[in-house]
């Protein structure tokens, strides 16, 4: 459970991304014209994330010229606020990465004050799902970059796509959001980029992650042998699909144990609240991903979930594992490599369903402007997911506005019409407004 002695709030993160912010790079030292701050930039645009609503900050400058203050000043700490195109302008030439550490010093509170605990799963680890998602895609607007593939009808299309890795757990309805990593054109490379070697970049540049005991899932994408080395040179552990189609080598030293029925077989009777399925596990230990005496050796299980009374196959996966696997952990192994549609349920999904947009061109620019935008979006979206953890009023109100879409109308409407002086009133008027019963201190 988490401990008291560790409390977090709203303000916690706040002050964690205003240091951060201090130290952005200002590329316009030497122009005359620094009105407006880098700070107060990138304040606003995560602000206008935040809040979900791409008027807030027009909103703010009609309250501060009407009443003398303003939410985003309150809220946010914003000293200035900008036009969107002044916003625009400012961030385009800063790099994403310049935001990564919101994501890390975030789980180093999380994990600090104990709310972690209960995303360990396989022998106390952490699950790391990895998958990629395309988030913008245009035949005229472009920017250096930008992915570029040239279609068979000679026309072009210019497209933005990112890797966005999340700590998530079978058991757990939030996903907690790590930095991100861009497809995009790599100096000194004549070759597009692709998801693999955005992976690969990532797991490279967070291998102090795997101090924490972590486990990279993913899709049959990532079941390489050059991959899973890279994992293992790293510390990372892995559970990854891996189709038989894509492994034929591994696949033909699984036929030959069936022969000699070398396959370890459990098969499991399970209620699902409507009907009974029958749960069978096949799996084997040690045996080569590719082919040659240098091919790594993995172990492989295979999944298949039918209805008992249709015959009707409702699941059949396998996966790769650097775990050995007996009758006492298959189970828990599998249920950790299913976990990996989280990423794209519980995290990108939701990033382009439920008011992030994250597909919508809020400002492309020339430079980084795109891929800034998007790590800002993610960060909002981490802003909203650590609220859940540690603010029980903030989570009493999203229980009762349980649609994401009428919080953040609600959200909208107050911060343009009232001021607050703080996060806590706001969100105590929202609690008070909504008459929800006082919470238990016990």
């Amino acid at each position: 459970m988490p401990s008291a002695a560790n409390e977090l709030t709203f303000d916690t993160f706040v002050t964690q991304i205003h240091n951060i912010f201090d130290e952005l790079p200002d590329y316009r030292k030497f122009s005359p014209n620094l009105t407006y701050s880098m700070k107060d930039a990138a304040l606003g645009a995560f602000s206008m994330f935040f809040n979900q609503s791409p008027s807030f900050l027009s909103h703010q400058r009609a309250m501060q010229q009407a009443h003398g203050h303003n939410n985003a000043q309150s809220l946010f700490g914003i000293t200035e606020i900008m036009s969107d195109n002044q916003t625009r302008n400012i961030l385009d030439p800063i790099t994403p990465d310049s935001f990564y550490p919101i994501f890390l010093e975030t789980l180093d509170h999380l994990e600090n004050a104990g709310y972690l605990e209960d995303y360990r799963v396989v022998d106390d680890y952490l699950l790391v799902p990895i998958d990629g998602t395309e988030f913008f895609r245009s035949s005229k607007i472009h920017c250096e970059n930008c992915s570029i593939t040239r279609n068979s009808n000679g026309t072009v299309s210019y497209s933005h796509k990112v890797l966005t890795p999340v700590v998530a757990a079978p058991d757990q309805n939030k996903v907690i959001a790590l930095e991100p990593e861009f497809v995009t054109p790599q100096d000194g490379s004549a070759k597009q980029d692709c998801e693999l070697n955005a992976a690969k970049r990532w797991i490279e540049r967070n291998s102090s992650l795997s101090d924490r005991k972590v486990i990279i899932t993913g899709d049959d994408l990532f079941s390489k042998d050059p991959f899973c080395n890279l994992l293992s040179a790293h510390g990372f552990r892995f559970i990854l699909v891996c189709k038989p189609s894509s492994h034929t080598t591994l696949y033909q030293y699984v036929a030959e144990l069936e022969q000699t029925d070398g396959i370890s077989v459990i098969s499991l009777r399970k209620w699902n609240g409507q009907f009974h399925e029958l749960h069978t596990y096949r799996y084997a230990n040690n045996l080569p991903l590719k082919q040659g005496d240098d091919a790594l050796a993995v172990n492989w299980v295979e999944l298949t979930v039918i209805n008992t009374k249709t015959q009707e196959i409702l699941y059949k996966n396998s996966f790769i594992t650097d775990f050995k696997i007996d009758r006492t952990n298959v189970q828990s192994i599998v249920q950790a490599g299913r976990t990996r549609w989280k990423v794209e349920n519980e995290n990108n999904n939701i990033l382009k369903t439920k008011g992030y947009h994250l597909e919508h061109n809020f400002g492309h620019g020339n430079k980084f402007l795109a891929n800034t935008l998007l790590t800002l979006n993610l960060a909002a979206f981490l802003a909203h997911t650590f609220l859940e953890f540690v603010d029980t009023k903030y989570k009493a109100v999203r229980s009762v506005l349980s649609v994401r879409k009428a919080f953040f109308n609600d959200l909208k409407a107050l911060t343009k019409y009232l001021f607050f002086s703080s996060w806590s009133q706001l969100i105590n008027f929202m609690f008070e407004q909504l008459e929800i019963k006082p919470l238990s201190t016990g």
